[in-house]
């Protein structure tokens, strides 16, 4: 099976990717969800006008003359609390002491901030005039009955909770959740309360891969570590077609000893491609069991954690019915000169700066596929085109903004 470009392996996968479904929850346990409806508000917001600030409630025309030098005196002849509405309606020569969010009174038409005043017994002295709806917002200035706020797709932030409440959605619908169950292959790979001796290194990737899951929004079930053999591998595996999705890290090249494909294959697999022409993360096996989609990332964790970003991270998203499947991407202007091979998309772990309206990108440190702590240090991955051989200081380049 032949290698093939990064493009082409997203939309093979993405095309075998399904939604799963909708779900109704309550809005306290909405926050990151992807919703699965369009919101329209049923009310006005705020619904009636209303004060943006404490001061006095007046007739703009009244107080058009007003100085510091020469004020104008009013009658105050109410005060209005936020949640109650005027009793009486205002006239000419009148004020009504009013609160933030209190509703503004018939007559009138403008508020003077409580700075602007003086008190002088019952009346007071306005300093200054006011125009024509001056601090006073207005029914409907945020939102109005029938509008939509939030878009089918969008992932919930803590603003769209806001807005839900703001519109009395208690409940909401959002696409269900993937669950993704992970594991990691490999005889030299160890438990984190293990003692490693030799060539033996502790499980990064298995608890690396449940944190992607569970940033991308799914469900992660770690199902621990398969042996090198095909019995293991292939009883683990059963193990984990419960899940909605696999997720294997390993086991996926060229060695004696990879044996995740063959053992996919003997299950029933239907291997879609097994190579990408990218680095890192050449190795990478995709196929389905029935319905259940399977990927195979490379073991260097690199290599597993890039892999997830590009292919399982969209696959998700899709899952869940995400309007926005993968990373923003930025152009941004390279610090220094950097070359490679022609004929593999490289994808650097970088840091991303933005200062004085634009983007800057400079490599995070060595870049091979077993240095995580590069990774760990990045908030960006430099996209580094196929066939170019070198990318020039100063000259913009496609960077994805991880986080």
């Amino acid at each position: 099976m032949s290698m093939i470009q990064v493009q082409e392996a997203l939309d093979t996968i993405l095309s075998k990717i399904k939604f799963k479904g909708v779900e109704k929850v309550p809005l306290s346990q909405a926050l990151g969800r992807v919703l699965a409806e369009d919101v329209v508000s049923r009310v006005n917001n705020p619904p009636l006008d209303n004060s943006a600030m404490d001061g006095y409630a007046l007739i703009a025309e009244d107080i058009q003359s007003a100085t510091p030098e020469n004020p104008v005196k009013l009658e105050v002849v109410e005060e209005i609390a936020a949640g109650y509405t005027a009793k009486g309606i205002l006239k000419p020569g009148q004020a009504m002491r009013i609160m933030t969010g209190a509703p503004i009174p018939s007559g009138a038409n403008a508020v003077l901030m409580q700075e602007d005043t003086q008190k002088d017994g019952n009346n007071i002295l306005c300093l200054d005039k006011a125009d024509v709806e001056e601090n006073i917002r207005l029914a409907g200035e945020d939102v109005k009955i029938g509008e939509e706020v939030i878009k089918k797709g969008t992932t919930l932030s803590p603003a769209h909770i806001g807005m839900m409440a703001v519109v009395g959605r208690s409940q909401i619908a959002v696409g269900q959740r993937p669950i993704v169950s992970i594991l990691s292959t490999g005889d030299e790979i160890l438990e984190l309360d293990e003692t490693p001796e030799g060539p033996q290194i502790f499980n990064s990737n298995g608890h690396m891969l449940a944190a992607q899951i569970k940033s991308a929004g799914g469900l992660p079930v770690y199902l621990g570590i398969a042996k090198d053999t095909e019995k293991d591998l292939m009883e683990k595996f059963e193990s984990a077609l419960k899940a909605d999705v696999v997720v294997s890290s390993g086991g996926v090249s060229v060695g004696d000893y990879d044996l995740v494909k063959s053992s996919l294959q003997k299950m029933g697999q239907d291997m879609l491609f097994w190579k990408v022409a990218m680095k890192p993360g050449k190795p990478l096996a995709f196929g389905r069991i029935g319905d259940t989609p399977i990927f195979g990332l490379p073991g260097n964790p690199v290599s597993s954690f890039v892999s997830f970003e590009q292919f399982v991270r969209p696959s998700l998203r899709k899952t869940m019915g995400c309007s926005d499947l993968s990373h923003k991407t930025v152009q941004a202007k390279l610090t220094r000169t950097i070359h490679k091979k022609p004929g593999r998309l490289h994808f650097l772990s970088s840091i991303v700066s933005w200062a004085d309206g634009e983007y800057t990108v400079t490599p995070a440190g060595e870049q091979g596929s077993g240095i995580l702590k590069s990774a760990a240090n990045a908030n960006g991955l430099l996209i580094f085109p196929l066939e170019a051989a070198e990318i020039k200081q100063g000259q913009e380049v496609a960077v994805q903004l991880l986080g």
